[in-house]
Protein backbone atom coordinates (compact mmCIF):
# COMPACT_ATOMS: atom_id res chain seq x y z
CA UNK A 1 0.00 0.00 0.00
CA UNK A 2 1.28 3.23 -0.95
CA UNK A 3 1.28 6.81 0.87
CA UNK A 4 1.57 7.19 4.82
CA UNK A 5 -0.94 9.68 6.98
CA UNK A 6 0.47 12.98 7.63
CA UNK A 7 0.36 12.65 11.92
CA UNK A 8 2.63 15.60 12.90
CA UNK A 9 1.02 17.46 15.18
CA UNK A 10 -1.12 20.24 14.01
CA UNK A 11 -1.64 18.33 10.72
CA UNK A 12 -4.47 16.18 9.77
CA UNK A 13 -3.52 12.82 8.28
CA UNK A 14 -4.50 12.49 4.74
CA UNK A 15 -7.27 10.34 3.20
CA UNK A 16 -6.43 6.89 3.16
CA UNK A 17 -5.27 5.80 -0.51
CA UNK A 18 -7.70 3.08 -2.14
CA UNK A 19 -5.99 -0.69 -1.77
CA UNK A 20 -5.97 -3.19 -4.74
CA UNK A 21 -8.58 -4.57 -6.65
CA UNK A 22 -11.88 -2.92 -6.68
CA UNK A 23 -13.42 -1.05 -4.12
CA UNK A 24 -17.41 -1.95 -3.35
CA UNK A 25 -19.82 0.59 -4.37
CA UNK A 26 -22.77 2.29 -1.66
CA UNK A 27 -25.18 0.07 -2.76
CA UNK A 28 -23.27 -2.75 -3.11
CA UNK A 29 -21.77 -2.25 0.55
CA UNK A 30 -25.18 -1.02 1.90
CA UNK A 31 -26.81 -4.08 1.09
CA UNK A 32 -24.00 -5.53 3.13
CA UNK A 33 -24.80 -3.97 5.98
CA UNK A 34 -28.24 -4.50 5.96
CA UNK A 35 -27.91 -8.24 5.30
CA UNK A 36 -25.25 -8.37 8.69
CA UNK A 37 -27.03 -5.91 10.42
CA UNK A 38 -31.33 -7.21 10.17
CA UNK A 39 -30.17 -11.11 11.68
CA UNK A 40 -27.93 -9.20 14.06
CA UNK A 41 -31.28 -6.87 15.36
CA UNK A 42 -33.23 -9.97 15.50
CA UNK A 43 -30.91 -12.02 17.35
CA UNK A 44 -30.28 -9.48 19.55
CA UNK A 45 -34.01 -8.77 20.06
CA UNK A 46 -34.77 -12.50 20.58
CA UNK A 47 -32.39 -12.01 23.71
CA UNK A 48 -34.14 -9.17 25.16
CA UNK A 49 -37.27 -10.99 24.74
CA UNK A 50 -36.10 -13.93 26.97
CA UNK A 51 -34.88 -11.44 29.15
CA UNK A 52 -38.42 -9.04 29.26
CA UNK A 53 -39.97 -12.74 30.10
CA UNK A 54 -38.18 -13.74 32.76
CA UNK A 55 -38.64 -9.80 34.45
CA UNK A 56 -42.48 -10.38 34.05
CA UNK A 57 -42.63 -14.11 34.82
CA UNK A 58 -40.36 -12.85 38.23
CA UNK A 59 -42.19 -9.78 38.47
CA UNK A 60 -45.44 -11.86 38.94
CA UNK A 61 -44.45 -13.06 42.30
CA UNK A 62 -43.69 -9.63 44.22
CA UNK A 63 -42.06 -6.67 42.76
CA UNK A 64 -38.91 -7.62 45.23
CA UNK A 65 -38.75 -10.88 42.94
CA UNK A 66 -38.74 -8.21 39.89
CA UNK A 67 -35.71 -6.40 41.44
CA UNK A 68 -34.17 -9.28 42.29
CA UNK A 69 -34.22 -10.80 38.92
CA UNK A 70 -32.90 -7.50 37.36
CA UNK A 71 -29.88 -7.36 39.48
CA UNK A 72 -29.16 -11.00 38.88
CA UNK A 73 -29.60 -10.47 35.25
CA UNK A 74 -27.54 -7.30 35.63
CA UNK A 75 -24.38 -9.61 36.48
CA UNK A 76 -24.79 -12.29 33.91
CA UNK A 77 -25.64 -10.03 31.18
CA UNK A 78 -22.67 -7.79 32.21
CA UNK A 79 -21.05 -11.12 32.03
CA UNK A 80 -22.29 -11.95 28.34
CA UNK A 81 -21.97 -8.82 27.20
CA UNK A 82 -17.97 -9.06 28.21
CA UNK A 83 -17.92 -12.06 25.95
CA UNK A 84 -19.09 -10.48 23.46
CA UNK A 85 -17.33 -7.98 23.45
CA UNK A 86 -13.87 -10.25 23.59
CA UNK A 87 -15.83 -12.00 21.04
CA UNK A 88 -14.55 -8.59 19.38
CA UNK A 89 -11.04 -9.45 18.96
CA UNK A 90 -11.67 -12.61 17.70
CA UNK A 91 -14.19 -11.45 14.87
CA UNK A 92 -11.59 -8.44 13.93
CA UNK A 93 -8.94 -10.79 13.57
CA UNK A 94 -10.81 -13.50 11.40
CA UNK A 95 -12.36 -11.20 9.58
CA UNK A 96 -9.08 -9.08 8.57
CA UNK A 97 -8.07 -12.51 7.82
CA UNK A 98 -10.78 -13.33 5.72
CA UNK A 99 -10.09 -10.05 3.67
CA UNK A 100 -6.34 -10.79 3.38
CA UNK A 101 -7.11 -14.00 1.56
CA UNK A 102 -5.45 -15.56 4.63
CA UNK A 103 -8.15 -18.50 5.48
CA UNK A 104 -5.78 -20.63 7.37
CA UNK A 105 -4.65 -18.10 9.85
CA UNK A 106 -8.41 -17.32 10.27
CA UNK A 107 -9.41 -21.11 11.21
CA UNK A 108 -6.20 -20.77 13.51
CA UNK A 109 -7.12 -17.53 15.21
CA UNK A 110 -11.16 -19.43 15.39
CA UNK A 111 -9.90 -22.40 17.47
CA UNK A 112 -7.33 -19.85 19.68
CA UNK A 113 -10.27 -18.13 20.71
CA UNK A 114 -11.78 -20.95 21.44
CA UNK A 115 -9.60 -22.52 24.00
CA UNK A 116 -9.01 -18.21 25.61
CA UNK A 117 -12.96 -18.82 25.78
CA UNK A 118 -12.75 -21.98 27.86
CA UNK A 119 -10.83 -20.41 30.67
CA UNK A 120 -12.16 -16.76 30.71
CA UNK A 121 -15.60 -18.61 31.10
CA UNK A 122 -14.59 -20.93 33.69
CA UNK A 123 -12.68 -18.59 35.17
CA UNK A 124 -15.98 -15.70 35.64
CA UNK A 125 -18.18 -18.58 36.51
CA UNK A 126 -15.92 -19.35 39.70
CA UNK A 127 -15.88 -15.56 40.63
CA UNK A 128 -19.64 -15.40 40.29
CA UNK A 129 -19.57 -18.51 42.81
CA UNK A 130 -17.48 -16.89 45.05
CA UNK A 131 -17.99 -13.14 45.46
CA UNK A 132 -21.58 -12.82 44.23
CA UNK A 133 -23.26 -12.37 47.60
CA UNK A 134 -20.83 -9.36 48.11
CA UNK A 135 -21.32 -8.26 44.38
CA UNK A 136 -25.01 -7.96 45.28
CA UNK A 137 -24.25 -6.03 48.54
CA UNK A 138 -22.05 -3.74 46.47
CA UNK A 139 -25.12 -3.18 44.37
CA UNK A 140 -26.92 -1.72 47.54
CA UNK A 141 -29.58 -4.70 46.93
CA UNK A 142 -32.23 -4.16 49.78
CA UNK A 143 -32.80 -6.78 52.10
CA UNK A 144 -35.89 -7.86 50.48
CA UNK A 145 -34.22 -8.16 47.39
CA UNK A 146 -30.46 -10.22 48.39
CA UNK A 147 -32.10 -13.19 49.79
CA UNK A 148 -33.77 -13.88 46.23
CA UNK A 149 -31.34 -12.69 43.54
CA UNK A 150 -27.82 -14.50 45.39
CA UNK A 151 -28.93 -18.24 44.82
CA UNK A 152 -29.91 -17.06 41.24
CA UNK A 153 -26.67 -15.73 40.59
CA UNK A 154 -24.73 -18.45 41.94
CA UNK A 155 -27.32 -20.92 39.80
CA UNK A 156 -26.29 -18.92 36.72
CA UNK A 157 -22.86 -18.85 36.93
CA UNK A 158 -22.16 -22.52 34.87
CA UNK A 159 -24.16 -20.83 32.42
CA UNK A 160 -21.35 -18.80 31.86
CA UNK A 161 -18.65 -21.23 30.19
CA UNK A 162 -21.48 -21.90 27.68
CA UNK A 163 -21.73 -18.49 27.08
CA UNK A 164 -18.16 -17.77 26.23
CA UNK A 165 -18.04 -20.68 23.74
CA UNK A 166 -21.09 -19.70 22.16
CA UNK A 167 -20.06 -16.06 21.54
CA UNK A 168 -16.69 -17.21 20.34
CA UNK A 169 -18.02 -19.61 17.98
CA UNK A 170 -21.05 -17.08 16.66
CA UNK A 171 -18.49 -14.09 16.10
CA UNK A 172 -16.21 -16.61 14.04
CA UNK A 173 -19.26 -17.53 11.74
CA UNK A 174 -20.33 -13.92 11.19
CA UNK A 175 -16.72 -12.55 10.27
CA UNK A 176 -17.48 -15.49 7.17
CA UNK A 177 -20.85 -13.49 7.01
CA UNK A 178 -22.63 -16.12 7.96
CA UNK A 179 -25.73 -14.26 9.94
CA UNK A 180 -28.39 -16.09 9.18
CA UNK A 181 -27.42 -19.42 10.20
CA UNK A 182 -26.23 -17.54 13.69
CA UNK A 183 -29.77 -16.25 13.29
CA UNK A 184 -31.78 -19.81 13.10
CA UNK A 185 -29.39 -21.14 15.90
CA UNK A 186 -30.24 -17.99 17.97
CA UNK A 187 -34.05 -18.48 17.30
CA UNK A 188 -33.92 -22.16 18.21
CA UNK A 189 -31.38 -21.51 21.64
CA UNK A 190 -34.22 -18.68 22.72
CA UNK A 191 -37.13 -20.62 22.03
CA UNK A 192 -35.86 -23.75 23.95
CA UNK A 193 -35.57 -21.40 26.85
CA UNK A 194 -38.88 -19.12 26.63
CA UNK A 195 -40.66 -22.66 26.26
CA UNK A 196 -39.21 -24.25 29.61
CA UNK A 197 -38.86 -20.93 31.25
CA UNK A 198 -42.33 -20.56 32.77
CA UNK A 199 -43.22 -24.88 33.82
CA UNK A 200 -39.85 -24.42 35.19
CA UNK A 201 -40.26 -21.08 37.00
CA UNK A 202 -43.63 -21.58 38.08
CA UNK A 203 -44.55 -25.33 37.59
CA UNK A 204 -47.32 -27.09 35.59
CA UNK A 205 -50.24 -28.43 36.89
CA UNK A 206 -49.65 -30.27 40.64
CA UNK A 207 -45.98 -29.53 40.51
CA UNK A 208 -45.11 -25.60 41.91
CA UNK A 209 -41.60 -25.25 40.08
CA UNK A 210 -38.82 -23.95 41.34
CA UNK A 211 -39.33 -19.89 41.29
CA UNK A 212 -35.89 -17.85 39.79
CA UNK A 213 -34.08 -20.83 39.77
CA UNK A 214 -36.08 -22.10 37.40
CA UNK A 215 -35.33 -19.48 34.93
CA UNK A 216 -31.16 -20.35 35.50
CA UNK A 217 -32.10 -24.05 34.68
CA UNK A 218 -34.38 -23.37 31.43
CA UNK A 219 -30.84 -20.67 30.72
CA UNK A 220 -28.68 -23.72 30.69
CA UNK A 221 -30.56 -26.37 28.91
CA UNK A 222 -30.78 -23.78 26.29
CA UNK A 223 -27.40 -22.83 25.99
CA UNK A 224 -26.28 -26.54 25.85
CA UNK A 225 -28.77 -26.87 22.58
CA UNK A 226 -27.05 -23.63 20.90
CA UNK A 227 -23.74 -25.07 21.78
CA UNK A 228 -24.37 -28.18 19.79
CA UNK A 229 -25.46 -26.60 16.63
CA UNK A 230 -22.64 -24.18 16.49
CA UNK A 231 -19.91 -27.32 17.06
CA UNK A 232 -22.06 -28.53 14.06
CA UNK A 233 -21.87 -25.29 11.92
CA UNK A 234 -18.29 -24.98 12.15
CA UNK A 235 -17.77 -28.70 11.01
CA UNK A 236 -20.19 -27.47 8.09
CA UNK A 237 -19.94 -24.67 6.94
CA UNK A 238 -15.85 -23.81 7.98
CA UNK A 239 -14.83 -27.06 7.79
CA UNK A 240 -13.25 -26.36 11.20
CA UNK A 241 -13.32 -29.57 13.86
CA UNK A 242 -12.19 -28.62 17.03
CA UNK A 243 -10.65 -31.22 19.13
CA UNK A 244 -10.20 -32.05 22.67
CA UNK A 245 -6.76 -30.46 23.28
CA UNK A 246 -7.91 -27.19 21.39
CA UNK A 247 -10.42 -26.52 23.80
CA UNK A 248 -7.71 -25.57 26.87
CA UNK A 249 -4.11 -25.08 24.06
CA UNK A 250 -4.36 -21.57 22.36
CA UNK A 251 -1.55 -20.79 20.04
CA UNK A 252 0.32 -17.74 21.56
CA UNK A 253 1.33 -16.69 17.87
CA UNK A 254 -2.59 -16.48 17.32
CA UNK A 255 -3.49 -15.29 20.57
CA UNK A 256 -1.66 -12.03 20.66
CA UNK A 257 -3.85 -10.01 18.15
CA UNK A 258 -6.51 -10.84 19.28
CA UNK A 259 -5.35 -9.49 22.85
CA UNK A 260 -4.51 -6.55 21.20
CA UNK A 261 -8.18 -6.00 20.33
CA UNK A 262 -10.24 -7.94 22.25
CA UNK A 263 -7.93 -7.18 26.24
CA UNK A 264 -8.69 -3.00 25.47
CA UNK A 265 -12.60 -3.94 24.47
CA UNK A 266 -13.03 -5.98 27.51
CA UNK A 267 -11.50 -3.31 29.66
CA UNK A 268 -13.47 -0.86 28.70
CA UNK A 269 -16.62 -3.01 29.03
CA UNK A 270 -15.16 -3.49 32.46
CA UNK A 271 -14.98 -0.06 33.27
CA UNK A 272 -18.17 0.49 32.05
CA UNK A 273 -19.93 -2.20 33.83
CA UNK A 274 -17.97 -1.26 37.47
CA UNK A 275 -19.61 2.81 36.36
CA UNK A 276 -23.00 1.43 35.55
CA UNK A 277 -22.91 -0.67 38.91
CA UNK A 278 -22.05 2.55 40.93
CA UNK A 279 -25.13 4.62 39.45
CA UNK A 280 -27.33 0.95 39.86
CA UNK A 281 -25.84 1.36 43.81
CA UNK A 282 -27.20 5.42 43.95
CA UNK A 283 -30.88 3.72 42.62
CA UNK A 284 -30.60 0.81 45.26
CA UNK A 285 -29.44 3.40 47.69
CA UNK A 286 -32.82 5.38 46.60
CA UNK A 287 -35.38 2.57 48.14
CA UNK A 288 -36.57 -0.44 45.99
CA UNK A 289 -39.52 1.66 44.34
CA UNK A 290 -36.69 3.96 42.91
CA UNK A 291 -34.39 0.10 42.21
CA UNK A 292 -37.74 -1.45 40.43
CA UNK A 293 -37.84 1.69 38.57
CA UNK A 294 -34.76 1.69 37.45
CA UNK A 295 -34.69 -2.24 36.36
CA UNK A 296 -38.04 -1.87 34.33
CA UNK A 297 -36.73 0.60 31.93
CA UNK A 298 -33.31 -0.46 31.44
CA UNK A 299 -35.30 -3.66 30.61
CA UNK A 300 -37.18 -1.70 27.70
CA UNK A 301 -34.20 0.36 26.66
CA UNK A 302 -32.11 -2.86 26.01
CA UNK A 303 -35.07 -3.09 23.09
CA UNK A 304 -34.31 0.66 22.41
CA UNK A 305 -30.45 0.20 21.60
CA UNK A 306 -30.55 -2.58 19.11
CA UNK A 307 -30.60 -0.60 16.17
CA UNK A 308 -27.23 0.84 17.32
CA UNK A 309 -25.99 -2.40 18.65
CA UNK A 310 -26.74 -4.24 15.69
CA UNK A 311 -25.29 -1.87 13.17
CA UNK A 312 -22.25 -1.14 15.33
CA UNK A 313 -21.39 -5.34 15.27
CA UNK A 314 -21.98 -5.17 10.85
CA UNK A 315 -19.72 -2.27 10.77
CA UNK A 316 -17.07 -4.36 12.97
CA UNK A 317 -17.14 -7.06 10.81
CA UNK A 318 -17.28 -5.69 6.92
CA UNK A 319 -14.85 -2.75 8.44
CA UNK A 320 -12.15 -5.29 9.32
CA UNK A 321 -12.60 -7.05 6.02
CA UNK A 322 -11.96 -3.82 3.91
CA UNK A 323 -9.08 -3.05 6.09
CA UNK A 324 -7.47 -6.76 5.81
CA UNK A 325 -8.01 -6.30 2.00
CA UNK A 326 -6.41 -2.39 2.54
CA UNK A 327 -9.37 -1.18 1.18
CA UNK A 328 -9.55 1.67 3.60
CA UNK A 329 -11.66 4.06 1.49
CA UNK A 330 -14.12 1.67 1.45
CA UNK A 331 -14.00 0.97 5.29
CA UNK A 332 -14.49 4.80 5.65
CA UNK A 333 -17.57 5.31 3.18
CA UNK A 334 -19.45 2.32 5.48
CA UNK A 335 -18.92 3.74 8.39
CA UNK A 336 -20.22 7.07 7.65
CA UNK A 337 -23.40 5.74 6.34
CA UNK A 338 -23.93 3.19 9.05
CA UNK A 339 -23.38 5.85 11.68
CA UNK A 340 -26.13 8.00 9.80
CA UNK A 341 -27.96 5.23 9.20
CA UNK A 342 -27.93 4.39 13.51
CA UNK A 343 -28.58 7.66 14.19
CA UNK A 344 -31.97 7.96 12.49
CA UNK A 345 -33.14 4.49 13.67
CA UNK A 346 -31.46 4.83 17.53
CA UNK A 347 -33.68 8.12 17.69
CA UNK A 348 -37.17 7.03 16.53
CA UNK A 349 -36.86 3.54 18.40
CA UNK A 350 -36.11 6.02 21.23
CA UNK A 351 -39.17 7.90 20.58
CA UNK A 352 -41.67 5.38 20.03
CA UNK A 353 -40.41 3.77 23.26
CA UNK A 354 -41.14 6.91 24.96
CA UNK A 355 -44.55 7.73 23.76
CA UNK A 356 -46.09 3.73 24.17
CA UNK A 357 -43.73 3.74 27.96
CA UNK A 358 -46.42 3.71 30.48
CA UNK A 359 -48.22 0.93 28.94
CA UNK A 360 -44.96 -1.11 28.38
CA UNK A 361 -44.49 -0.40 31.98
CA UNK A 362 -47.26 -1.30 33.26
CA UNK A 363 -46.26 -4.96 32.08
CA UNK A 364 -44.14 -5.04 34.73
CA UNK A 365 -45.84 -3.64 37.72
CA UNK A 366 -49.03 -2.26 38.83
CA UNK A 367 -47.71 0.11 41.15
CA UNK A 368 -48.47 3.75 39.78
CA UNK A 369 -45.39 5.50 40.79
CA UNK A 370 -42.98 2.86 39.83
CA UNK A 371 -44.36 3.09 36.18
CA UNK A 372 -44.44 6.82 36.09
CA UNK A 373 -40.88 6.72 37.23
CA UNK A 374 -39.71 4.69 35.17
CA UNK A 375 -41.62 6.37 32.15
CA UNK A 376 -39.97 9.51 32.87
CA UNK A 377 -36.59 7.60 32.58
CA UNK A 378 -37.67 6.81 28.65
CA UNK A 379 -37.79 10.28 27.93
CA UNK A 380 -34.64 11.17 29.14
CA UNK A 381 -33.64 7.78 26.94
CA UNK A 382 -34.69 9.66 23.63
CA UNK A 383 -31.54 12.06 24.15
CA UNK A 384 -29.44 9.05 25.39
CA UNK A 385 -29.69 6.80 22.68
CA UNK A 386 -28.27 9.07 19.78
CA UNK A 387 -25.19 9.40 22.14
CA UNK A 388 -25.10 5.35 22.22
CA UNK A 389 -25.30 4.95 18.87
CA UNK A 390 -22.07 7.16 18.14
CA UNK A 391 -19.88 4.62 20.57
CA UNK A 392 -21.47 1.54 19.16
CA UNK A 393 -20.98 2.08 15.78
CA UNK A 394 -17.54 4.37 16.39
CA UNK A 395 -15.75 1.77 18.47
CA UNK A 396 -16.49 -1.01 16.62
CA UNK A 397 -15.12 1.10 13.92
CA UNK A 398 -11.95 1.75 15.56
CA UNK A 399 -11.27 -1.84 16.56
CA UNK A 400 -11.70 -3.39 13.27
CA UNK A 401 -8.69 -0.74 12.31
CA UNK A 402 -6.90 -1.86 15.15
CA UNK A 403 -7.26 1.68 17.04
CA UNK A 404 -8.51 -0.51 20.19
CA UNK A 405 -6.51 1.50 22.65
CA UNK A 406 -7.93 5.02 22.32
CA UNK A 407 -11.48 3.98 23.02
CA UNK A 408 -10.87 2.39 26.56
CA UNK A 409 -8.09 5.28 27.27
CA UNK A 410 -10.81 8.28 26.77
CA UNK A 411 -14.12 6.10 27.80
CA UNK A 412 -12.56 4.89 31.23
CA UNK A 413 -12.13 8.34 32.35
CA UNK A 414 -15.29 9.81 31.31
CA UNK A 415 -16.86 6.41 33.11
CA UNK A 416 -15.15 6.96 35.99
CA UNK A 417 -15.90 10.58 36.17
CA UNK A 418 -19.12 11.19 34.51
CA UNK A 419 -21.49 8.01 34.86
CA UNK A 420 -20.28 6.94 37.99
CA UNK A 421 -19.25 10.43 39.38
CA UNK A 422 -22.23 12.11 38.09
CA UNK A 423 -24.89 9.66 39.06
CA UNK A 424 -23.84 10.13 42.67
CA UNK A 425 -23.66 13.52 42.81
CA UNK A 426 -26.36 14.24 40.52
CA UNK A 427 -29.05 11.23 41.94
CA UNK A 428 -27.41 11.66 45.71
CA UNK A 429 -25.71 14.50 46.51
CA UNK A 430 -27.70 16.75 44.67
CA UNK A 431 -31.55 15.39 45.08
CA UNK A 432 -32.47 14.86 41.60
CA UNK A 433 -32.91 11.06 42.12
CA UNK A 434 -33.31 8.86 39.27
CA UNK A 435 -33.39 11.76 36.60
CA UNK A 436 -29.90 12.56 37.93
CA UNK A 437 -28.63 8.96 37.15
CA UNK A 438 -30.16 9.21 33.93
CA UNK A 439 -28.79 12.85 33.04
CA UNK A 440 -25.26 11.29 33.73
CA UNK A 441 -25.94 8.15 31.18
CA UNK A 442 -26.56 11.05 28.72
CA UNK A 443 -23.12 13.11 29.27
CA UNK A 444 -21.38 10.08 29.54
CA UNK A 445 -22.73 8.59 26.23
CA UNK A 446 -22.79 12.13 24.54
CA UNK A 447 -18.79 13.39 25.69
CA UNK A 448 -17.60 9.86 24.39
CA UNK A 449 -19.22 9.41 20.87
CA UNK A 450 -18.54 12.91 19.88
CA UNK A 451 -14.59 12.48 21.36
CA UNK A 452 -14.47 8.98 18.79
CA UNK A 453 -16.34 10.74 16.00
CA UNK A 454 -13.58 13.05 15.95
CA UNK A 455 -10.85 10.09 16.26
CA UNK A 456 -12.52 8.87 13.10
CA UNK A 457 -13.22 11.95 11.31
CA UNK A 458 -9.45 13.33 11.63
CA UNK A 459 -8.14 9.16 10.30
CA UNK A 460 -6.20 8.68 13.19
CA UNK A 461 -7.39 5.19 12.83
CA UNK A 462 -5.44 4.83 9.24
CA UNK A 463 -1.88 4.03 10.70
CA UNK A 464 -3.48 1.44 12.81
CA UNK A 465 -5.19 -0.20 9.97
CA UNK A 466 -2.27 0.20 7.75
CA UNK A 467 -0.04 -2.02 10.79
CA UNK A 468 -2.85 -4.33 10.63
CA UNK A 469 -2.18 -5.23 7.15
CA UNK A 470 1.54 -5.38 7.59
CA UNK A 471 1.02 -7.70 10.14
CA UNK A 472 -1.07 -10.10 7.80
CA UNK A 473 1.43 -9.43 5.14
CA UNK A 474 3.92 -10.74 7.13
CA UNK A 475 2.91 -13.58 9.49
CA UNK A 476 4.11 -16.30 10.30
CA UNK A 477 2.36 -19.63 8.68
CA UNK A 478 -0.10 -21.04 11.37
CA UNK A 479 -1.02 -23.91 12.90
CA UNK A 480 -3.68 -25.82 10.54
CA UNK A 481 -6.95 -26.28 11.95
Amino acid sequence: MKGRARTAAGTRAAPPPPGPGPEPGPSAGGATLRALAAPLAVELLLGMAVGLAGTLLAARSSDASGAAFALAHHVFGAVFILFRVVGAGVGVVVAQALGAGRRERADAAALTALAAATWLGAALALLTLAAGTPLLRALNAPPSVLPLAAPLLAALAPAMLLDAWIATQSAVLRAHLAARPVLAVTAAMHLVHLGAMGPLMHGVGPWPGLGLAGFALALLLARAVALALYLALWRERLGVRPRLRDLWRPSAAELRPMAHIGLPAAAEQAAYRIAFVASVAVAGALGAQALAAHAYAQQVIMVVLLPGLATGLAVEVLAGRCIGAGRLRAADRLVRRALARGLALSLAVALAAALFGPALLGAFSSDRAIVASAALMLWWTVLLEPGRTFNLVLVNALRAAGDARYPVAVGALSMALVLAGGSWLLGWVLGLGLSGVWIAYVADEWLRGLLMWRRWRRLDWVPHARASRRRLARGAPARQA
